[in-house]
């Protein structure tokens, strides 16, 4: 089922009738060594170059590491590369997938910044030692897109939620649609302190979505209504300042977090959810969190 979706007078397609993907299991992290805040290349970064705690910040890091592996999820560390600050956030590198069959693939990204368009090549290598199969963008017709930064499988089932507007062109999502043989539904986003999908909207299972409306488009909202049962609002406090759509649920139960989001928090232990607060502070100041910290895989 290949198309793209802008709109909601072109879903054609029910939730129940999209194939079935398997949840991942394990997490792929980078090491925070060369970690800083090194340039501004998003609206976090001003005034914070230099400013990077990096003790503190190795230790958020560990922290978060070992509550994957408390949730009894594998653990693959990579090194950090020198030259590169911003590789720990590995969930922007790359779009990985996996088929109904069990084959795993991987689309390699092509990062807007030139600052960070090294990363990808050393994330590709680990792909590669992996048995994943190698995929990248005819970058002729695409500027730029990535990776899970603004691609977000919906959970086990083979449908992309993918942004456009500041890092990831619109562009892309027919190569990607076409290559995986699923339907995309593409949302515009409208302001820069959310750059990137993940900045602003958290799958956290099949029929539950987190979200800070106010950087959608209304006809974006519509989609994301039109596909989960539930949609539960992040305020803007939140949402800005302590990053709380950037969350991750990787069992579609347990959901880890930014430390302090006391508003969101209780709105998912109402839905159910088992909430798991991190301080990601140190992370903040480069304009990124918990989901950004990491990348799901099988």
């Amino acid at each position: 089922m290949s198309t793209v979706i802008t709109s909601v007078d072109q879903l054609n397609f029910k939730r129940s009738e999209l194939k079935p993907m398997t949840a991942p299991s394990k997490v792929m992290m980078v090491e925070p060594t060369y970690y800083d805040v090194e340039y501004v290349i998003n609206p976090y970064m001003k005034n914070q170059i230099g400013a990077v705690d990096k003790i503190q910040a190795r230790n958020e890091w560990e922290h978060l590491r070992d509550g994957y592996k408390e949730l009894g999820f594998k653990v693959d560390v990579l090194d950090g590369r020198e030259g590169f600050p911003d590789m720990v956030f590995c969930a922007n590198q790359s779009l990985p997938y996996i088929s109904p069959e069990g084959d795993k693939h991987v689309l390699m990204s092509i990062m807007k910044a030139d600052q960070r368009k090294g990363e990808v090549p050393f994330i590709e290598q680990y792909y590669r030692r992996k048995g994943y199969a190698i995929h990248h963008i005819e970058s002729e017709t695409v500027e730029s897109f990535e990776g899970m930064g603004d691609a977000l499988w919906h959970f086990k089932h083979g449908l992309i939620w993918g942004a456009y507007g500041f890092r990831s062109s619109l562009e892309v999502y027919d190569q990607i649609s076409e290559l995986f043989d699923v339907p995309v539904i593409a949302l515009e986003l409208q302001r820069e302190e959310f750059y990137h999908l993940d900045t602003c909207m958290c799958v956290l299972n099949e029929e539950t979505v987190l979200v800070y409306s106010d950087a959608f488009t209304a006809q974006g909202m519509d989609l994301i209504s039109a596909m989960f049962d539930t949609v539960i609002e992040a305020t803007a406090y939140e949402a800005e300042n302590l990053f709380a759509v950037n969350a991750v649920s990787p069992d579609g139960l347990n959901v880890l977090i930014q430390q302090g989001c006391t508003d969101v928090n209780q709105k998912l232990r109402d839905a159910g959810f088992y909430v798991h607060e991190y301080s990601t502070y140190e992370f903040l100041k480069s304009g990124g969190s918990v989901f950004c910290m990491k990348m799901m895989l099988w």
